[in-house]
């Protein structure tokens, strides 16, 4: 079969392995010599803290799949500026006639790549784009007038009904690799201090790259049964630990579902309810796509009416929330774990944020800031909706009147203590049931295990009754002011 292009460019951005990658398919399979680039895009790291995890997680990724490509004929060019300058000025200096790469829907993604669109046609080469981050997107699960869905379990009802091998059959890209290219342009993955950032620790057991991928998911294939059962308990190894590797594409969100897909089938459980995870993020980024007003404010725009606690005391709150000092050890533990690792159990993302927005009463926007800047596995549609269906605000939430207890969630879900006794040591001779609120304890008990309440542990910053009735009464404008 001839090849149409005789040179064409793959822009790798959020799908960084060789493996079942849409553009890199597409490319092999229609030219005759396929470059691949990764652009360090200084429009997006100017932005970030010089010790940025996520930028060590990138670097390294790079320098595996880099060393993939030399292993069959090709080389990853690296490029550290503007992707919308870089990624035309690339193009020409490589003379391809077509440059591939996957999808990104977010609303800052899109205007660049129409702008990158742009200057590419204006010299005559093309920019051709496939979905490959989800199973579905944009317009391909719709209700039955057409429109999209803003509630969950019709979406996902709608989605499993749609499902079929062929969306999840993955891209047989090894077996067209001869097109790989190498160029004098390939000179290797930059360092840290090249790009001027720091050193920052990652957490050993996320792995890197699609090696780290491949080893967290033939570990989480032995536990997948059991996932329904352990997943909300943080001081279990419950979760899959991939949501890092589906952010920034070093596994394949196709592989993931497939499997679970397959043990749905099978009667299993565990695979039922992490393929329903899976469906989450879909529906958040057809969200994104449909919505992108949910980006910037509230979903339901009636909840742009709340008036959020502001000021100095709103400050001093909000800071004991970030560094994990406000009185209710689950919260505390999960904000230390956060800052430490860049990553935070599930149920607690829940938790920490329905404390903010509902004992704390600050609005969720700065919290879902505060994770964009701490998260290893940060993702737009994920991070918003998640914080929006704490908030109440966004689609398919929980109602604002559902306010979770900090303490009843400590009691649930670390019942022994362990999660907090890892992250807050100062606690840990305390007993398994008054670790969970330590200003009940008797204060013998208290001098007895070496805590001393505003000293080395705080005073609770909130009373969480006080505060629900206070959540109540400024939630009462959604009611006046909802829509039809």
């Amino acid at each position: 079969m001839s090849k149409p292009h005789p040179r064409a460019l793959v822009w790798l951005r959020r799908d960084l392995r060789l493996d079942d990658n849409a553009a890199l398919y597409h490319a092999v399979k229609s030219a005759r010599q396929v470059f691949c680039c990764f652009i360090l895009d200084t429009d997006i790291l100017a932005a970030l803290p010089r010790s940025d995890r996520r930028v060590v997680f990138i670097l390294a990724a790079l320098q595996e799949l880099d060393e993939a490509l030399r292993a069959r004929g090709g080389a990853l060019i690296v490029r550290h500026g503007s992707a919308a300058e870089e990624i035309p000025r690339l193009a020409a200096e490589l003379q391809v006639q077509a440059v591939f790469c996957n999808h990104d829907d977010e609303p800052a993604a899109l205007t660049r790549d129409a702008f990158v669109e742009e200057r590419l046609a204006s010299f005559n080469v093309v920019l051709q784009s496939f979905k490959d981050h989800v199973i579905f997107e944009r317009r391909e699960v719709m209700t039955a007038v057409g429109g999209p869905y803003g509630v969950f379990t019709p979406y996902k009802n709608a989605w499993l009904r749609k499902i079929e091998p062929f969306y999840l059959k993955a891209y047989p890209v090894e077996r067209y690799l001869d097109s790989l290219a190498t160029s004098e342009l390939a000179r290797g993955v930059p360092s840290l201090a090249e790009i001027g950032f720091e050193p920052a620790t990652l957490p050993a057991h996320l792995g890197i790259g699609a090696s780290g991928a491949q080893a967290l998911f033939e570990d989480f294939v032995d536990r997948m049964e059991r996932y329904d059962q352990a997943r909300d308990f943080p001081a279990v190894k419950g979760p899959s630990y991939l949501s890092v590797h589906l952010r920034f594409g070093t596994v394949s969100i196709r592989r993931l579902a497939r499997e679970a897909h397959q043990r749905l089938q099978a009667g299993d459980h565990g695979a039922e309810v992490w393929l329903s995870e899976l469906i989450w993020r879909d529906f958040y980024h057809q969200v994104m796509h449909h919505h992108p007003h949910a980006m910037v404010g509230a979903f339901r725009r009636e909840y742009d009416g709340i008036t959020w606690e502001q000021g100095p005391q709103a400050d001093a709150l909000f800071k004991a929330w970030c560094e994990g000092e406000t009185g209710y050890p689950l919260v505390d533990a999960a904000m230390k774990q956060l800052n430490q690792t860049g990553y935070q159990h599930n149920r607690l993302r829940m938790v920490t944020a329905s404390f903010l927005t509902k004992d704390l009463g600050i609005d969720w926007r700065r919290g879902e800031r505060y994770f964009a800047e701490q998260l290893l596995d940060f993702d737009l549609a994920a991070n918003n909706g998640g914080w929006q269906w704490a908030a109440s605000s966004g689609c398919d939430a929980q109602p604002y009147f559902r306010i979770f207890n900090p303490t009843s969630q400590s009691e649930k879900f670390d019942a022994d203590g362990k999660f907090i006794r890892r992250y807050l040591p100062q606690l840990a001779r305390l007993s398994s049931k008054a670790i969970h609120a330590p200003w009940q304890a008797a204060p013998l008990e208290l001098q007895a295990a070496g805590v001393a309440l505003g000293g080395n542990y705080p005073r609770p910053v909130v009373d969480h009754a006080i505060a629900r009735e206070r959540t109540l009464a400024r939630y009462a404008v959604v009611k006046s002011r909802a829509l039809p």
